[in-house]
């Protein structure tokens, strides 16, 4: 069962928030505040959309979208169009997060697993705002350890090393996810 959760002010939306898998301590309303405040610390215009889920469904989505039979902690689908409706601001993206991995990452890292999916939006935000940790020499680093002190957060993804072996965090353009849509 999903618990769906859209953050507006009556007239836009600015998360969707849907969790399929729960994390202690983390309510969906809660949840959607964190990623608006977020967003606005990343200065990333447009609405977000947050899926929280377990491995099972990150495995999927990742191998659909980066051809990768594994899983991971968070994808990130950047959009470069707008939403129609009455809503006129530009539609940042999409993220996907594993609860499942999560509360691993929180366990070994000695912190709440409802911090770690916090840390993982914050991470998927900065993919959606174009920064990119496998090409840019640490700038996403820098500024996601910026913001993680400014929203209270403990280490981000891009101050560990890989040493849990799953597939690290990543994005993909959203034309790529358009194409694959039209083709499903």
């Amino acid at each position: 069962m999903a618990l769906l959760f859209a953050l507006g002010n009556g007239e836009e939306v600015a998360a969707l928030i849907i969790l399929k898998k729960k994390v202690a301590g983390l309510s969906a309303e809660a949840f959607g505040r964190f990623v608006l405040r977020a967003r606005r610390a990343a200065r990333l215009s447009g609405r977000v959309n947050v899926l929280l889920t377990g491995s099972t469904e990150m495995r999927a989505l990742n191998l659909r979208f980066r051809n990768r039979n594994k899983t991971t902690d968070v994808l990130s689908f950047p959009s470069d169009t707008f939403l129609n409706g009455t809503d006129k601001r530009p539609f940042a993206g999409e993220i996907a997060i594993s609860a499942d991995i999560a509360r691993e990452n929180a366990a070994t890292l000695g912190h709440l697993a409802a911090l770690e999916v916090k840390v993982l939006a914050l991470h998927g935000i900065l993919h959606l705002a174009g920064f990119d940790h496998e090409r840019d020499n640490g700038q996403m680093a820098r500024k996601e350890a910026i913001l993680r002190r400014k929203l209270g957060l403990p280490v981000s993804l891009t101050e560990r090393d890989d040493r849990d072996g799953h597939e690290p965090a990543t994005s993909y353009s959203r034309s790529r996810l358009k194409s694959v849509r039209r083709k499903a």
